[in-house]
């Protein structure tokens, strides 16, 4: 895909998604828990890739949906995101300092604050799916799938069991499972969700879970690659936190990883075969997986 095309749909989607979010919250700023919301619009306003909106507005798009409609999806999946980075941060999860280049929001708001904070926007994201101005079936289905792929089925759940492996040396099955569960899970969630935000068929549902997987795989790859490798400046957190995790770097070694990232990323550009125009998720597919933060 022609590299300004790209990036001007890239800038497109991220500044209709920081214009939602920013927006979002603005009708509490003078409510008496106007610290909470502070606090939920430090971390949801902080910056970042803002990847899982953009997977579900990019596949609503090649799935022939109105983009606009999906906004509200895609922004619930970017607040749920957003929590879950809050409850990383805590020093009784990952206790980290730094989050994109700011610090952490315990480390502004308090630990108590930040729990809450993650709490009203893991609330607010089934919030913002319902207001999306799409048939009611699509909203159901689109709530019963980022439930399922949030809880203790995905996201949750591999935080849980990633929690449980640290003072264990996992086997590289149970790697895979913490990973996909903990990272890939949100990410098949958005992919899916743009899908359903369009009315797509099952064919289109089943290529994005398959697409998602393998980037899902890349991703969590690269990014045990970077806390070894990259340069904390650019990544906006401190690197080396992983030194003594189950990661892809400590099981594989970093040049089999980057194998690995080569070998994951065609399987998720030959997923796209179910679609006509995807131009752009190969090419961000491929920007990612060579990504620097």
């Amino acid at each position: 895909m022609d590299e300004k095309l790209f990036s001007a749909r890239m800038a497109e989607y991220k500044s209709a998604v920081d214009k939602y979010l920013d927006a979002c919250l603005l009708d509490t700023q003078c409510a008496s828990y106007h610290k909470l919301t502070d606090s939920m619009h430090y971390s949801l306003t902080a910056g970042g890739k803002r990847l899982r909106a953009i997977l579900v507005l990019e596949f609503c798009r090649i799935c022939g949906g109105d983009v606009e409609k999906a906004l509200p999806v895609a922004c619930g999946v970017e607040m749920l995101h957003t929590y879950s980075l809050i409850h990383d941060d805590l020093p009784v999860m990952d206790n980290d300092d730094l989050r994109r280049g700011k610090p952490s929001n315990h480390k502004v708001f308090g630990e108590a604050n930040a729990v809450l904070a993650g709490d009203a926007l893991l609330t607010a994201a089934f919030g913002s799916l319902a207001k999306a101005e799409l048939p009611a079936d699509r909203i159901c289905k689109a709530v019963a799938l980022l439930s399922k792929r949030a809880g203790e089925c995905g996201m949750v759940g591999g935080q849980v069991l990633d929690l449980a492996g640290e003072q264990l040396v996992l086997t590289e099955e149970e790697i895979y499972n913490v990973h996909r569960l903990k990272t890939g899970a949100l990410i098949s969630a958005a992919c899916q969700l743009g899908v359903i935000a369009a009315g797509g068929t099952q064919e289109q549902l089943d290529a994005a879970d398959r697409y998602a997987e393998a980037l899902g795989l890349a991703f969590q790859t690269r990014d045990d690659m970077l806390d070894v490798l990259g340069d904390s400046g650019k990544m906006g957190k401190a690197t080396g936190m992983d030194e003594n995790k189950n990661t892809f770097v400590r099981l594989y070694g970093v040049g089999a990883c980057s194998r690995l990232i080569e070998k994951e990323t065609q399987k998720a550009i030959e997923a796209l075969g179910a679609f006509e125009d995807s131009d752009f998720l190969k090419e961000l597919s491929m920007k990612l997986a060579i990504r620097e933060c």
